[in-house]
């Protein structure tokens, strides 16, 4: 009997699993909601001094989303001062949940490496434990397209082909 081969793992694609690379750590979302007067106003003095009053320290290490969930009138200066206390958090956005999503999206697919896909078959993983946004795929073809010399969305024993660099 013959020895069996894996011939996939053999072969020269490079697998990009976008779950490896994605991070996990919590997402959360400050409200500036608390911090208006009737949920209407903000007050300048009340505001600053709430904030340094703030334990800062449940965002430590933590993707924040800053925003405020009710229709009120907030100078962008308000957005950013709150920003100014998050330095231990693992990252922020002025702007909701989902844009929390996009810039973790496109931050991960910029700190790729992407030394080893140069003229090599890709394969872009499909299934994933995570819920990661359409968002980070388009965004990875763009970065490695004219860099691989094809790209295939799926698994390496089955794939569907998306991409293959022209010739010459």
């Amino acid at each position: 009997m013959s020895e069996i081969v894996n011939r996939v793992a053999q072969s020269p694609i490079v697998s990009i699993n976008l779950e490896d690379y994605y991070p996990r750590e919590d997402r959360v979302v400050f409200d500036l909601k608390p911090f208006l007067f009737q949920e209407l106003v903000l007050r300048e003095k009340e505001f600053r001094l709430a904030l340094k009053e703030y334990d800062w320290s449940e965002f430590d290490n933590k993707w924040v989303a800053i925003t405020c969930s009710v229709d009120a009138i907030i100078p962008t200066w308000a957005f950013m001062l709150v920003a100014t206390f998050l330095a231990k958090a693992k990252g922020y956005v002025i702007g909701t949940k989902e844009e929390l999503e996009l810039f973790i999206a496109e931050r991960c697919i910029s700190d790729l490496n992407l030394e080893n896909v140069e003229n090599a078959p890709v394969v872009i993983k499909g299934c994933s434990e995570i819920s990661i946004p359409l968002f980070a795929y388009g965004r990875l073809v763009s970065r490695i397209q004219d860099r691989a010399k094809s790209i295939m969305f799926g698994e390496p024993c089955s794939t569907v082909p998306l991409y293959k660099k022209p010739k010459g």
